[in-house]
């Protein structure tokens, strides 16, 4: 992820493979010497960066989303979310397959999931945090905001995309925004 780490552009290459590999053969069939041969690589070069599987594909994960973690600044609240939630229901669709070999692998990996809290799940939230704090600087809401509110988009649209089998649609992240989340952030229409 370009702001909280500095990849350089062999490094991008070989997470890119690397995601490309884990949507073709799943995290089991997925193997650092696959990744090594098509980048053309020593398994030593990628095992210096990424010293697990695990934290190979956590970090490609990381960057293949990381377009994601930055605020979409349209000047709303509301603009913001739905901003966002499209770009959930994106990031669902182009790494559906990963996000499941992900998530599946972190069920029995604690390193894996706490990589996960710690790199993915915490640059989320800050990006939440930031549209939060400029919808009340605009006058959009009021502080304070329960940080519950920070898991419910992406759960339920990544819920949708991936477990119940049911894309969510612009406009499911339309009626999540303007029924469940607007109003419970107070929000007051004005700006």
């Amino acid at each position: 992820m370009r702001g909280a780490v500095s990849w350089t552009d062999r490094e991008v290459e070989l997470l890119t493979i690397t995601l490309d590999l884990l949507r073709q053969h799943g995290y089991d069939r997925l193997s650092v010497e696959a990744v090594a041969v098509q980048a053309k690589a020593s398994k030593s070069t990628v095992y210096r960066r990424w010293p697990t599987k695990a934290d190979l594909v956590l970090a490609a994960f990381i960057e293949g989303t990381r377009v994601s973690a930055v605020p979409p600044r349209t000047g709303s609240l509301r603009g913001d979310l739905l901003a966002m939630g499209a770009g959930v229901c994106n990031h669902a669709r182009e790494h559906g397959a990963t996000m499941r070999a992900v998530l599946n692998e972190m069920s029995h990996n604690p390193r894996l999931s706490e990589a996960m809290q710690k790199e993915f799940v915490h640059q989320r939230k800050l990006v939440i945090e930031e549209v939060l704090a400029e919808a009340i600087e605009r006058g959009e809401i009021d502080a304070p905001i329960d940080d519950e509110i920070f898991d419910l988009m992406p759960g339920y649209l990544v819920f949708r995309s991936l477990i119940s089998g049911r894309a969510p649609t612009q406009e499911t992240v339309r009626i999540l925004v303007d029924q469940v989340l607007l109003p419970s952030l107070g929000f007051t229409g004005q700006s």
